[in-house]
């Protein structure tokens, strides 16, 4: 982000709107693109999502205006959300096919990437690499792992041939499963949002640690989301969705109402651990539940519930940062326990009624 700032002169509402643009790419695929995954199936749009997912990335720093960069951003966020979407159709249906929990391994995989990425691109960085080359050299390595792993990919029956293919068009916006999944995870991703960009500011602003101490509250969110995937799947065979998502919400709430009372250094990085440990297995579960919903294709189910989810993230911090303002950051971060005790109370409800 400071590097596409400096590039191209941007003043922080510019910037604001060149990550608003990753957002809109992403939800406007979300919105529109499950029924063309559902038809052509998840390995073409693992490709298509992905190609031009790394495509766009190679191009962020190369090219000449600003306005490119917000169309070229917004492509960057649709074959994203693409890949996610059609990654996780397929994650559902391996997983249906081996009969036993793996979406929350898959999950831990994707933070385990993110964590190598920020490494590695921090190293090159600090080695002098040009950042275009670096971004340039991650395309083209992501292009190349994309390319290796899709022949692996399961084809999936065409969408005419699919057993719920014949469900009156549009009806996931009619289904009250989705809407109630989508709502679960637009809340839990308040939750999360939050984390990511105010967990940081709290530890320097109102535990006043020290720079060192603050930059480790998200390694200690990040480190706690990663390691809780990777047993997640173990919890979810032994103890079921339900459960699961009730233990870990829970958690997540106590973790944060732990780090607001008692605003230590050891106390907050505690909490911030606790609320990735609580948090990790959200998504993996909503989203394997939003593909075995009756009556809709897993891509359409996915698409509709990550839509929602989306916005969450969107909101969080925003959200956030409105409470804050009119009151203090500590209240302003009470609404993250509050949201990981309403998904504690209301999500395994749900879960249950959909015989999840």
């Amino acid at each position: 982000m400071p590097t596409v700032r400096d590039r191209f002169h941007l003043n922080p509402a510019m910037l604001s709107v060149a990550l608003f643009a990753v957002a809109g790419g992403s939800i406007g695929a979300m919105v529109t693109n499950g029924p063309w995954i559902a038809r052509v199936g998840t390995r073409r749009a693992c490709l298509a999502g992905g190609l031009v997912m790394s495509a766009c990335a190679a191009l962020i720093l190369v090219v000449p205006s600003y306005w490119m960069l917000l169309v070229l951003l917004a492509f960057f966020g649709a074959g994203m959300a693409t890949l996610d979407v059609a990654m996780n159709a397929e994650a559902s249906a391996v997983e249906e096919a081996l009969g036993r929990p793996i979406m929350s391994a898959l999950h831990g995989m994707f933070s385990l990437g993110g964590m190598a990425g920020a490494a590695v691109g921090g190293a090159a960085l600090a080695h002098g690499m040009a950042p275009a080359v670096h971004l340039l050299l991650a395309a083209l390595i992501s292009a190349g792992v994309l390319l290796a792993a899709c022949p692996a990919v399961l084809p999936h029956v065409p969408h005419s041939e699919h057993p719920d293919a014949h469900a009156p068009r549009g009806s996931r916006w009619r289904s009250p499963a989705l809407w109630a999944l989508g709502a679960i995870a637009l809340i839990a991703l308040i939750a999360e949002g939050a984390m990511y960009d105010w967990a940081t500011v709290y530890m320097r602003d109102v535990v006043a640690s020290t720079p060192a101490a603050a930059s480790a509250a998200y390694a200690a969110f990040s480190g706690g989301m990663a390691a809780a995937r990777f047993a997640g799947d173990a919890v979810r065979a032994r103890f079921g969705a339900p459960q699961l998502i009730a233990t870990s919400a829970s958690l997540a709430c106590a973790g944060m109402i732990g780090a607001l009372l008692l605003p230590n250094p050891i106390a907050a990085l505690t909490g911030f651990t606790m609320m990735g440990l609580g948090l990790a297995n959200m998504m993996p579960v909503l989203f394997a539940a939003a593909a075995r919903v009756k009556g809709i294709p897993a891509a359409e189910g996915l698409a509709h519930v990550a839509g929602l989810a989306y916005f969450g993230l969107l909101l969080g911090p925003v959200i956030i940062g409105g409470v804050a303002q009119v009151t203090n950051l500590p209240i302003g971060l009470s609404v993250v326990a509050l949201c990981a005790a309403l998904v504690a109370f209301v999500g395994p409800k749900v879960l249950r009624r959909l015989g999840i």
